[in-house]
């Protein structure tokens, strides 16, 4: 089947289209990796004018800051005028425009000429007269109480986690004389290095953790993610083109012999799938060799392994999305979507790489680290990855589920195609608790994703937010399977069934939801948003025997009664499931704040 799917796939493609994709592959990674290597990527290029003259000292600077664009003296409209009438005494005045981007460019401009007298005094023969202060820093893990103080304090001790000229106790050591870094780092367990990457891939991973005060920088590896972005880009054109093979098959009936033919549909779409998976790993690896040979190391397996799955899931929601389209025209709208979410869900939790566990849900945050030196381990990886994996196997599943002729040549609209997809997999009772249970990496990643989004908020409104994004999400996904199957007539609408199904529902969600225990791995859970989101269901809570047993009982006992409610409502029609579905989520929701109250 994949041999088929080769074959025919390359047959219709004729030689200058195979030419200009590949050019245009070939130029996307040339810009982004030969941005990265220049220097990165420059969003407020000569975004200020400063009026100087080219005899003038400071014109050098202004002349290299990226923000800053000389301008001759006279020239009107200039954020800063230069005056500099005695060039030789190395002295002017500044004056700027009575704007707030005129404000703006005089801390570029300031900033600018640091740097420079900056590179100057690198330059010096003496460097222990040019820097005789030099500081190094040595990350160390902060205990779970030190992090989220509701005063915005980072907590006791946490003043001695940065040493150096403010006085810290030794985490960072500073010493003078002689321009060298005094000391070895830190001496506490658990230090996390930050590599000081030299040379050409010095600019792709952000921050400096040696030299003189004012070059220390924070680690924050901005290069490093628009670098690891590179790995997103091959998915874009793999989903176009596997997208249009599924949708291919559903026009004028194309895919009708398929059906008949004596392989099962699980046979069918994986033959037709692997191709596309293959070319995606073949793309991740070719790119992560390139990076190995630009950062000297970085961009190993590990990244490979960590964007696979990734790959997986863009497949699995494009295999999805081609099944429930019913032209090309919506396909396209699938595909743009899933592009955007999915880019979006990797990219930004990836942003805190080295701030937050919650970085982690991101399966680019091993690649940032992979980039970057650091060891991941293995609990690490399944959390960052267990969830992608689990997600592609289910839509995978829920795509196959449509695979069939009353699906695949009819026109329906794309809500009641995913109907379809849930009532086909219903064959008795319990199957609504397997939906249930499979829900949960949906609802997983939802509520991480929401964990990511809310993390900057106040944490007051930022837990209030996220347990309302709980309710709604785990209520929907409890209730979404009992409805399609009272829609799909796969069961009789009457009150006991619905009860019996509810319950089912809430159970099956309920165990499957014992699998978040994995929190603990990677110290989400020491977080205050990740207490709100997972203790609630029992993870993590120091109460004591009893309380522990409440507390695993009290979530059983509120899926089943909230699941139990938007059933009944789905015997009715869908205006009524939706009316005892909000009623459910308010349920839920007031159970939530108030164990996340009690629990402080």
């Amino acid at each position: 089947m994949a041999r088929w799917e080769v074959s025919r796939t390359t047959g219709t493609v004729d030689r200058r289209t195979a030419v200009l994709g590949a050019v245009a592959l070939l130029l996307t990674l040339g810009v982004v990796a030969g941005g990265l290597l220049a220097g990165g990527v420059a969003l407020d290029e000569d975004i200020y004018a400063v009026a100087v003259s080219p005899d003038s000292p400071y014109h050098e600077p202004v002349a290299q800051s990226t923000p800053l664009e000389p301008v001759p003296v006279g020239a009107p409209g200039a954020d800063v005028y230069v005056d500099d009438r005695d060039p030789s005494d190395r002295e002017a005045s500044v004056s700027v425009a009575d704007t707030p981007k005129g404000e703006a460019a005089l801390a570029a401009f300031r900033s600018a000429v640091e740097r420079h007298n900056g590179r100057l005094l690198a330059a010096e023969a003496n460097q222990s007269a040019a820097f005789p202060v030099g500081v190094t820093l040595s990350y160390v893990e902060r205990a779970s109480e030190r992090v989220g103080a509701s005063d915005g304090a980072v907590g006791a001790g946490a003043a001695g986690d940065a040493g150096g000229g403010a006085g810290g106790s030794g985490d960072a050591d500073t010493g003078a004389g002689g321009g060298d870094a005094a000391g070895g780092g830190g001496s506490g367990d658990g230090a996390l290095g930050v590599p000081d990457f030299g040379g050409a891939a010095g600019p792709l991973f952000g921050g400096q953790p040696t030299g003189s005060p004012a070059e220390i920088a924070p680690p924050f590896p901005f290069s490093s993610l628009v670098l690891a972005f590179a790995f997103l880009v091959p998915m874009n054109f793999v989903i176009q083109a596997y997208g249009s093979t599924i949708l291919n098959e559903r026009i004028n009936r194309r895919g009708e012999l398929l059906l008949v033919a004596p392989l099962s549909k699980t046979d069918i779409v994986a033959g037709k799938t692997l191709p596309y998976a293959g070319v995606a790993l073949a793309a991740t690896a070719v790119i992560a060799a390139g990076v190995s040979v630009a950062s000297g190391g970085g961009g190993g397996p590990l990244s490979v392994a960590a964007v696979f799955p990734i790959a997986l899931v863009f497949l699995a929601a494009t295999f999805v999305g081609a099944m429930f389209a019913r032209s090309f025209k919506e396909l396209t709208f699938v595909t743009v979507t899933v592009s955007v979410a999915l880019t979006t869900y990797a990219f930004v939790p990836a942003i805190f790489a080295t701030v937050t566990p919650v970085a982690l849900i991101s399966p680019l945050t091993l690649v940032v680290r992979d980039l970057q030196g650091e060891a991941v381990s293995i609990g690490e990886y399944l959390f960052s990855t267990g969830p992608f994996y689990l997600v592609a196997g289910t839509l995978f599943a829920l795509g196959i589920g449509v695979y069939r002729e009353e699906d695949m040549f009819t026109q329906r609209a794309v809500p009641l195609k995913f109907l379809d997809a849930l009532a086909v997999r219903l064959h008795r009772p319990s199957d609504v608790a397997l939906l249930a249970a499979l829900s949960l990496p949906f609802v997983f990643v939802a509520e991480l994703l929401a964990l990511a989004l809310l993390f900057a908020l106040p944490q007051g409104a930022a837990i209030v937010g996220l347990l309302v994004v709980v309710a709604v999400v785990e209520e929907f996904a409890k209730g979404v399977a009992v409805f399609a199957g009272f829609h799909g007539s796969r069961f009789e609408a009457d009150l006991p069934t619905a009860l019996k199904l509810g319950a089912l529902s809430g159970a099956g969600f309920f165990v499957a939801e014992k699998a978040t225990g994995v929190v603990q791995i990677v110290g989400l859970g020491s977080l205050p948003l990740g207490e709100a989101a997972f203790a609630t269901s029992g993870v993590g809570a120091d109460i004591g025997v009893l309380g522990g047993l409440a507390l695993l009982a009290l979530p059983l006992v509120l899926h089943v009664v909230t699941a139990a409610v938007a059933a009944v409502g789905a015997t009715r029609g869908i205006r009524s499931w939706l009316l005892t579905l909000a009623v459910a989520m308010a349920i839920h929701f007031a159970y939530d704040l108030t164990v996340v109250s009690a629990l402080g």
